[in-house]
């Protein structure tokens, strides 16, 4: 668009907040990338591609933003916006959008938008508290209004179910197809029983049966049930009450969708988004630590309602991003503006979205260029007032100093590029300790080009790189799982103490590495370990079923980390990666070992594949 037509949407954005609050030319470039769509009202609905979200921006006509059941959750007419949800939550669109005037819209690409909001404080908050108001309007998802909520709004649309005469082989391989948990019995439209993933521990794994043996005899029969207008409440306390982590929706005497314990806790989402909210109304570091005291609490309530690890890890990991981006604005506010563009980096545990409990700060400063005496000063004050506040705030320093406060991880972008470039040409002992860590980075705040450009020239220089990858495989076989002859557990031992096994280390880790090595071969920028295995997956660059059993015994092993964790604090314990076979039952301790055993097949498949080693 010339001049010209960029006039009136220039005129129309820079009055409109939170845009009013930005820079002359970041509205401007906000204004040359939107695009405009016209919609008609004989179209109905605005269909929202949920693979490339955008931010919604109403020049002129009127939509209604309503629930799938059509319970409205807004209005929206001239200068206001839809689709920011979505963006802010992470999670699949499932609201509809009405188009009840004829109306033009302009649209943002995320891609802008997280920008603009990691580059504005007054942008960023603007559309927490837009996106507050949204949950506490949809009560499907508010704690607040948790007793008038129903369950219609949380339960999964499509009923996965089995035959009471399948075999319990084709019941496991329906569960692991659909990535469920359990499955609804059925007998001739009729709901007779219901098989979960603890059955087929319980009374096939543990009483040595094999897969031949059919649905109804190791279903529960009878389960307990619900209506679909029934409160999300009385669903909470049936499964509290009942000791059950999933309930069967029942309409009209026939089963059409199933509720779980996770269906639950996504929706009280509410609890960390309100924490977050939180911290960014918290102005000086004192308020930011009281505030954090919560998060030992919202991580046992995680624990309690039996979520899963993965979820969890997305969650504590969002609790720290918004206390960075919080940290980094309160120096801001007190040091002015940054004098050279800049991106403020996370590694390991929260680049890759999976922290738990004392998970340590990995971060560092990306900046344009070289800094000079006077922007170094700047940088060293921001960082060491973002690092120890992390660190009062219940995320210690790093154990290797790797921190933005740390002149050592203050770099230009060329220097950058030019250190990836020298640990993958020069695979030293050195270098390949850092891959560990610093090849799962992630953007926090500031200036997310700088870290594309990074990640982009990173990825370009790995792909295929036969030995750089050979190397990276050969330094992640020297750790192995705890099995010894005969399967049994090598327990670490500390002088006269007792250890136990570490889950992180020996377990989790060991699959993060096997991961992020065939995602490095393949050039893949995700970082998280699930979302790594999703993208193999699709450009097939690693088996299907390795990659769902990688995935399971992450899951299996992370979870086991998290309840042992929740033990220790509530005994008083300090809170470890450890835990003491003997204190599982017989069958959890099976399931660890097999776990264990994914891992161990696992290396020997990266042995053959990148060091062609048998």
């Amino acid at each position: 668009m010339d001049n010209s037509e960029l006039q009136p949407i220039y005129d129309f954005m820079h009055t409109l907040a939170p845009f009013d609050s930005l820079h002359e030319q970041t509205i401007k470039q906000c204004c040359q990338e939107l695009t405009i769509a016209y919609y008609s009202k004989e179209q109905k609905l605005v269909h929202v591609d949920t693979n490339e979200p955008q931010l919604y921006i109403v020049r002129s006509g009127a939509f209604e933003v309503t629930t799938q059941q059509g319970e409205l959750i807004d209005r929206v007419g001239e200068g206001q916006y839809f689709g920011f949800s979505g963006m802010l939550s992470g999670e699949k669109v499932i609201n509809q959008v009405h188009i009840l005037e004829d109306g033009l819209v302009y649209h943002i690409a995320a891609k802008m938008f997280d920008q603009l909001r990691a580059n504005s404080y007054s942008f960023d908050r603007f559309f927490n508290q837009a996106f507050a108001k949204r949950l506490r309007d949809q009560g499907s998802i508010n704690t607040n209004n948790i007793s008038t909520a129903r369950i219609t709004n949380i339960m999964s649309r499509e009923l996965v179910y089995v035959s009471k005469d399948a075999t319990i082989h084709q019941a496991a391989s329906l569960m692991s197809e659909k990535r469920v948990s359990s499955l609804v019995v059925m007998e001739a439209d009729q709901l007779c029983g219901i098989l979960t993933d603890r059955d087929l521990r319980v009374r096939v794994l543990a009483e040595g049966l094999t897969g031949d043996l059919l649905v109804e005899k190791a279903m529960t029969q009878n389960p307990v049930t619900i209506e679909p207008k029934a409160l999300i409440f009385e669903a909470m306390l049936k499964m509290s009450e009942m000791n059950i982590h999933h309930l069967p929706v029942i309409q009209n005497n026939k089963p059409i969708a199933i509720i779980t314990s996770t269906d639950l806790i996504r929706s009280q989402s509410s609890q960390p988004l309100l924490l977050i909210s939180q911290i960014g109304r918290q102005n000086n570091l004192d308020a930011l630590i009281q505030v954090s005291q919560k998060i030992p609490t919202l991580l046992q309530n995680l624990i309690s309602s039996d979520a899963k690890a993965i979820e969890i890890g997305r969650i504590l990991t969002s609790v720290t991003d918004a206390l960075t981006r919080q940290l980094i604005t309160l120096k801001q506010q007190q040091l002015g503006a940054a004098p050279i563009t800049f991106c403020w980096l996370a590694f390991g545990s929260q680049g890759r979205q999976d922290q738990m409990a004392g998970s340590d700060q990995d971060n560092a400063l990306v900046l344009e260029r070289e800094a000079n005496e006077t922007e170094q000063r700047y940088f060293k004050q921001l960082s060491e007032f973002v690092c120890h506040g992390l660190n009062e705030c219940g995320f210690p320093f790093c154990p290797g100093n790797i921190m933005a406060q740390n002149p050592q991880w203050q770099l230009s972008l060329q220097q950058w590029q030019q250190k990836f470039k020298k640990w993958i040409e020069t695979p030293n002992p050195t270098a390949l300790l850092n891959a560990t860590i610093f090849f799962d980075m992630r953007p926090i705040f500031g200036q997310i080009p700088l870290f594309e450009s990074l990640q982009k020239k990173v990825l370009a220089t790995t792909k295929d790189n036969d030995i750089f990858i050979a190397a990276l495989t050969q330094n992640a076989l020297q750790s192995t799982p705890p099995l010894g002859f005969f399967r049994s557990f090598v327990i670490e031992r500390d002088g006269r103490e007792v250890k136990g096994i570490n889950l992180k280390h020996k377990g989790n880790a060991l699959i993060n590495d096997i991961v992020r090595i065939y995602a490095l071969a393949a050039g893949i920028s995700e970082v998280n370990t699930s979302k790594r295995l999703d993208s193999l997956i699709a450009a097939q660059r690693i088996d299907k079923e390795i990659a769902m059993s990688l995935l399971d015994a992450w899951e299996f092993i992370a979870h086991k980390r998290l309840t042992n964790q929740g033990v220790q604090f509530n005994n008083t314990q300090p809170v470890s990666n450890y835990i003491l076979p003997d204190t599982l039952s017989s069958l959890v301790r099976h399931q660890l070992k097999d776990a264990f055993k994914v891992i161990h097949e696992a290396q020997g498949t990266i042995r053959l594949k990148f060091l062609r080693q048998f």
